[in-house]
């Protein structure tokens, strides 16, 4: 099943730690959020213990998330980078504001993963959740055969109960995928 998710509907909500505010693109409950951020000053993350949380740059360069153990590297457009939740992380600019599409789930629950399909690329996603995000510009997509335009900064869900095939017939998406993990009781 595909959907669309047009702009409009997409929710801001307050950063945990007060220092900002995320455009919410897709979400479910407390499992997991999909969002795109902007990041206009340098500052603490908010702490997402429990939760694994994967970020991409989509504007901007020059991002670098200092943790104890060293920087994570956010410095590369379109490159993702997985961090957890709960590593304290202080952001810094090295050439101004930035904008990042970020992924957390509860570690948990689901599993998530974010690849980034450029155009004259294909690849397949499994079962579960995934949302095909069009973050600096539109894209034409073919999923199994039929062609979907997505205009920059819409997005459309696909709710996959096996494999579907995705190619980029161009433009650049960001695929957001979330899989349930199956409680053994």
């Amino acid at each position: 099943m595909i959907t669309r998710l047009d702009p409009a509907q997409y929710r801001r909500t307050p950063w945990k730690n007060g220092g900002g505010t995320t455009i919410d693109i897709a979400e479910q409950d407390d499992l997991w959020r999909f969002g795109r951020t902007p990041i206009a000053a340098a500052g603490p993350f908010s702490d997402y213990s429990g939760f694994d949380r994967i970020q991409v740059l989509v504007r901007g360069r020059g991002l670098v998330l200092d943790t104890p153990q060293g920087e994570i590297d956010v410095r590369t457009p379109f490159r993702p980078v997985r961090f957890a939740g709960e590593t304290p992380i202080v952001s810094r600019l090295e050439d101004g504001p930035v904008e990042v599409v970020n992924l957390i789930g509860a570690r948990d629950k689901v599993q998530i993963d974010l690849d980034i399909l450029d155009a004259g690329e294909r690849g397949a996603v499994g079962r579960g959740i995934h949302i095909v995000y069009c973050a600096d510009g539109p894209a034409i997509l073919d999923l199994d055969g039929k062609l979907h335009r997505v205009p920059a900064h819409h997005s459309l869900r696909i709710d996959a109960v096996g494999s579907t095939m995705l190619a980029c017939k161009g433009g650049r998406a960001i695929i957001a995928s979330v899989t349930f993990i199956a409680s053994v009781t």
